[in-house]
């Protein structure tokens, strides 16, 4: 009886794509914006709001809130919102990490350090699993992060056109 492809694959298994995918979609972290659209936006919603408890004082500092509430609601907004788009760009960096190396016909991998490497050549059978993980799997992960990243780019043009206006 033959053995799978990927069952003689020499790439160690924390190294291999499909692992390291599994990894980020089981971790606390990334996993996030796996969940329903509802629980993904509560967890952003509450990065933001403790946000608050670094840029309220830095927004208070430079506008006094008794004096210019709207200035300072704005710009404390904009700070915590600063939070969540690095939450939002660490999520991407690490999804479209896994996106590559699962896409990528060849894996560098290390065999017991960073001098070592070496490199494997995806059988067709796993090249093609790979990259229908990433179609259906990791591509809507990524789009859901672009769509994430752009309204908060509205919230902030939105938050400076009534800046503008005061």
């Amino acid at each position: 009886m033959m053995e799978s492809p990927a069952a003689v694959c020499p790439v160690p298994t924390e190294q291999q794509p499909i692992n390291e995918y599994q990894a980020l979609r089981d971790s606390w972290f990334f996993s996030w914006v796996t969940l329903d659209l509802r629980v993904y936006m509560t967890k952003l919603a509450w990065v933001w709001g403790w946000s608050w408890l670094i840029a309220g004082p830095l927004a208070a500092a430079s506008f006094a809130p008794k004096k210019y509430i709207l200035q300072f609601m704005l710009s404390g907004a904009a700070g915590a919102g600063v939070f969540v788009a690095l939450i939002i760009l660490r999520l991407y960096l690490g999804w479209s990490y896994v996106r590559d190396r699962l896409l990528r016909e060849t894996i560098f991998y290390e065999e017991s350090g960073w001098y070592d490497g070496q490199t494997w050549t995806k059988p067709p059978e796993v090249l093609t699993r790979d990259r229908l993980i990433v179609s259906y799997q990791v591509q809507p992960i990524l789009q859901r992060l672009k769509r994430t990243f752009s309204i908060l780019v509205l919230f902030v043009f939105g938050g400076s056109l009534i800046w503008n206006f005061l």
